[in-house]
Formats: C-alpha cells, structure tokens, sequence
C-alpha cells in the first residue's frame, strides 16, 4: 500500500509540473510540439550515429571545395521540373559535375507546389522522393549535398501580420524534410531559406526593413528548431542561414542573428558583384584594378563581419551571366573563387542551365561549355583545402 501511494504521489507531481510547464510555453514551442507529435517523431531517437564527424564548421566549410547550384530544376515555379527549359536531372548529370572536381552540391528547392493545406501541409512522398534521389545521385559521389526551401517567398512573407501563420507552416515543413534526412551524416547540409524577402517592395534587395529583418529572423529561428527537434543526426547537422534575401546589405548584416548560438549554423549570403557585370549584363568587362579593390572590398565586409564572430561562411549564389565575354567572365570567376578560398568561403556557382545566362555546364549533352570557368573554381578551392590540411 505504502508503495502504490508513494507511486500515486509522483504520477500526481509529474502531471501537474507537466500541466505548468506546457502553459508556459511559448507559441513557436507549441508548434513544434504539434509538429513532431503530427509526423510521428515523438518517440525519436536523439542519438547520433558515428557518421557525424567532430570537426570545425571552419574545417567543415573548406572541406565542401567548390560547389554548383542544380538552379531551375526542382525550384521551378510550377509542379513541372522541366518548366523553366532544363531536362529532368539524372545521375548522368551530377556524376559529370563530381568528375569536374565540384565537391558540393546545391539542390534548390520548392515545396509549395507540392504540400497539401493547413493545418498539416503535407509534403507529397513522390517529391520528397526525387528530392532524396537527387541528393543521393551527389552523396554517391561523396559530395556535400545542400537541401533547402527555395522559390517560396509567396508564402513566407516578413511581415508582423504574417509572422504566426507562416512560421505554423514552416515547422510543419521543415519538420518533414528534417525527418526523411535525419539518418543521413554531415555530408547532407540544409538550408533554412534561400533569399527570404517581401517580394514587390522597394527594400526587396537592399536589406529590407526592421521589421522585416525581425521576421525573417523569427523564420530562421522556428526552422532551426523544427530540424533539431527531429533528433537523430539532426541534432548537429550543419545547417546553413541566410541574411535577409541573403544580402550583403549592411542593414542585413547588421541585424542578423543565429538562431540560438547554435555552433553548427554556418551563414549563408548571396553576392552577385558588380550587379552590371555579373546579373544585369549590361556591363559586360570586368578586370580593371578598381574592379579589383570594389570586389575585394566586398568579400571584406563579408569577413570581417563573421570572422570576428567566429562564424563560417558559404557563398551559396554568385556568377556571372553571358554576354559575348568569355574572357571577362573568366577573369572575374578566377579573381571570385580565389577571394572566396582565401577567406575559408565555399563558393558555389549559380547555374540555371541557360547558356545563354549563367549556364557553364550544358544539361542536354553533358558537356561544359565554359570548361575554364569551371576549372578555374574548382583549382581555387583546392588550393584553398590544400593549405589548410599542412596548417
């Protein structure tokens, strides 16, 4: 009897601290809760496997190499892959980028043409299968494979108004994602969001505003927590997290924060510089000495930035777009990736499969088209790797 009280008296403890502790709560825990509770993770397995290797998210960033972006394929605006002019992606495909020397793999993404609607927005199993099937086309060939939340920004809006509903989905999202990964090893990184941002605004480009940094911040943060949540090997998968609309804006910088500290987030910015050069086109030289300092300049703010703060960096967009300059593009490429590699920068290679834009390697036949645009990325990164394994 004395035992079945003593019994009744802690199931009676444990359940009030249980009832307490969930009304303190705050909104975006709760939602994590239904979340993991929804996709069956509840009875997760926070343990790691041995394949989550101890090192350095420094060691981590030099060791992805040189990277390339499969851009307009899976992150097309439409149900279709194929809508914005690229083939369907095969292995064929990635094995040639591996055998370039190319160590990561960029893999875009967008869901919304693929979920179902609240309150559970379920992912279809066919698209999260040829998501994982391309990743593995990469892994196959030992490369980092980045998977994230791309063409989204119509519906995750930085907006206070917009703020519960969005973060409600991205949980629900991320939480699927995370969960079809979390027993792949480190060479799966993800990525939170790719350039979130409110579309159609004057400050769409050039950092935002307060209060849109703030709830991009606040994206971040519930997507991070969403993956970890999950357990597994998700518990310290790097996962990368952009600025806002990944930008280098100082405003963007400024207010940009990593979601709990959390050691194994690596920043993640997009830097099309010069903007005539590389995305407009409508300056098509580059390689004076004052294009030099501008660009230099460029990659020191992104430094001094992060490195004070201890944090690595992965350039997860840059390039150049064709116009009648192959020498030009060359030129800037070398002078990019090397500026990357000296500052322990993965740069990654924006490639939306139009030759006529910022395509180097041509889909349909397999075959670069800009083989030393290539080259000269993947020699900078190399040389990159190779000086920091004799430090």
């Amino acid at each position: 009897m004395k035992n079945s009280a003593l019994i009744f008296i802690i199931l009676t403890i444990k359940f009030g601290c249980f009832l307490g502790c969930a009304q303190k709560e705050e909104s975006a825990k709760d939602n994590i809760s239904e979340s993991v509770d929804m996709f069956d993770t509840d009875m997760r397995d926070d343990t790691e496997s041995d394949d989550m290797r101890k090192i350095t998210p420094e060691e981590f960033v030099i060791d992805m190499g040189a990277g390339w972006n499969l851009g307009n394929a899976m992150d097309t605006e439409s149900e279709d892959e194929t809508a914005w002019g690229n083939p369907i992606t095969t292995k064929a495909m990635i094995d040639e980028i591996a055998k370039k020397g190319f160590k990561t793999l960029r893999l875009p993404v967008t869901w919304r043409f693929q979920m179902g609607s609240a309150p559970d927005y379920v992912i279809e199993k066919e698209w999260l299968d040829k998501v994982e099937k391309i990743a593995n086309y990469a892994l196959d060939n030992k490369m980092y494979v980045i998977v994230n939340i791309h063409h989204d920004e119509a519906w995750i809006i930085p907006t206070y108004k917009k703020v519960p509903a969005v973060k409600s989905q991205l949980i629900k999202v991320w939480t699927q994602i995370a969960n079809r990964f979390k027993t792949y090893d480190d060479y799966l990184i993800f990525e939170t969001l790719n350039e979130p941002r409110y579309e159609e605004t004057p400050e769409e480009w050039d950092g935002g505003t307060a209060e849109g940094r703030d709830a991009v911040n606040q994206y971040h943060q519930v997507s991070v927590d969403a993956i970890r949540a999950t357990g597994g090997n998700n518990t310290s998968r790097k996962i990368m997290v952009s600025t806002y609309a990944a930008s280098t804006n100082s405003n963007a910088l400024s207010d940009y924060i990593i979601p709990n500290d959390d050691e194994n987030v690596i920043v993640s910015v997009h830097s099309y510089s010069p903007y005539l050069f590389c995305l407009e086109g409508t300056d098509p030289t580059w390689g004076t000495e004052a294009d030099k300092t501008e660009l230099t300049q460029e990659f020191n703010k992104i430094h001094d930035k992060f490195e004070k703060e201890g944090r690595s960096v992965v350039m997860g967009e840059w390039g150049s777009t064709f116009n009648n300059n192959p020498e030009d593009r060359l030129a800037h490429a070398e002078f990019y990736a090397t500026a990357c590699a000296e500052r322990g920068i993965c740069p990654i290679w924006w490639d939306n499969g139009n030759l006529d834009e910022f395509a180097i390697f041509n889909r349909n036949t397999l075959e670069w088209t800009y083989p030393e645009i290539a080259d000269a990325i993947v020699k900078a990164a190399s040389n990159s790797s190779s000086k920091a394994k004799m430090k």
